[in-house]
């Protein structure tokens, strides 16, 4: 079967690469999600083992739908049967970009009419009772071509089980691993971050040093559905505890609000990662390593009212000052969306991507290393 793993614009290379070390065949990326042949045992092991992706979509079919009646009727042909019970639950969602069924709320109907339809049919019920486990149909309509899914995840991916709630804007679990990963950071360096916040990347930091799975500690919606079996979910959990290592790591997070300092204490606590991070009241500006390399990866407050934005970029002046301190071989990784950053924080990137958390386009700003 195919499978599909959406994700955050400019991770696409990083989740295929993910994707590869699984030893996943046909991977292949294209804007903002990536395909790969799989069996039900790796829609187990993608959800458990992806750090970058958004969800892993099962694909059941396509074909072209310039037209309402195409939509039904190329919907009705997919055999649905094969894996939604008589008495499951499937709600639909998903988009339309350039094509002639632009409404999705009208394409939401005919595909869940048409859905039900087939399954009626066949489990011989006019109303089917939608009463046990959620088959969440997600359908994506690009240049009148219709492409058909059944969401294998449940919750995205980068609700890892170990954020109750953040503090401030919120970098989602996926993109911290991604900046971490970008880093090129294994485990063996001191890796820091100066705006720890709730904790977020150095956690994730600490489950790449450990090469901890991040989806061990919480469940996915296909592990509730008849065809994928509790032991299709016990090999791949048993598989990925296998490949952990286990050794001494020097990750540190610092933030001025001593709050947000002990929600990161908690947070790492429930991720399992508590004995390799240490989180301390501490202040950007003042920040300061002797050692002669390693990593800093942070994302500083981007300020997006005006008051807030002259206060980010007094923040970066500072910060700027006490990065150059540094010795010439850390890299430093700062994820930010303000336009001036690299004016306010003293020097030019030495690289710069492109990406998004959420819908805020943001900019990482690479320098040394």
């Amino acid at each position: 079967m195919v499978l599909t793993v959406p994700c955050l614009l400019g991770l696409e290379a990083l989740v295929a690469d993910e994707m590869r070390r699984l030893e996943l065949k046909d991977v292949r990326a294209e804007n903002g999600r990536v395909h790969c042949a799989g069996t039900l045992a790796d829609i187990a092991r993608l959800n458990i083992n992806l750090r970058c992706g958004a969800r892993v979509l099962m694909e059941l079919g396509s074909f072209p739908a310039p037209d309402f009646e195409s939509l039904f009727q190329g919907v009705a042909a997919l055999p649905w049967e094969d894996y939604i019970p008589r008495d499951g639950e499937f709600p639909v969602k998903g988009y339309s970009l350039n094509s002639a069924l632009h409404s999705v709320p009208a394409c939401q109907a005919i595909v869940k009419k048409a859905a039900a339809k087939r399954l009626g049919q066949v489990y011989g019920c006019e109303t089917l009772p939608e009463n046990g486990s959620r088959y969440q149909i997600q359908f994506a309509i690009i240049k009148d071509t219709a492409t058909l899914y059944l969401d294998t995840s449940g919750d995205g991916l980068y609700k890892r089980g170990y954020r109750a709630r953040n503090m401030g804007a919120p970098l989602k679990e996926t993109l911290a691993a991604a900046l971490v990963i970008l880093s090129r950071y294994r485990g063996k360096d001191p890796f820091c971050d100066p705006f720890c916040g709730s904790g977020t990347i150095p956690i994730e930091a600490a489950l790449i040093a450990k090469n901890r799975a991040p989806g061990l500690d919480r469940s996915f919606a296909a592990q509730r559905w008849k065809k994928m079996g509790s032991k299709l979910w016990l090999d791949a959990a048993d598989e990925a505890m296998d490949k952990e290592f286990h050794g001494t790591y020097d990750i540190w997070g610092g933030d001025i609000d001593p709050a947000a300092v002990e929600l990161a204490r908690h947070n790492a606590a429930l991720a399992g990662v508590d004995d390799c991070i240490r989180f301390e009241v501490a202040d950007a500006a003042a920040f300061h390593r002797d050692s002669t390399y390693g990593q800093l990866v942070t994302n500083p407050p981007y300020g997006e009212r005006l008051l807030e934005k002259k206060e980010a970029e007094e923040l970066y002046r500072a910060f700027g000052k006490a990065v150059r301190t540094l010795p010439p071989k850390w890299r430093v990784l700062v994820l930010s969306s303000h336009t001036e950053f690299e004016r306010c924080f003293g020097r030019p990137a030495d690289k710069k991507r492109k990406l998004y958390n959420g819908m805020l386009k943001c900019d990482v700003f690479q320098y040394g290393g």
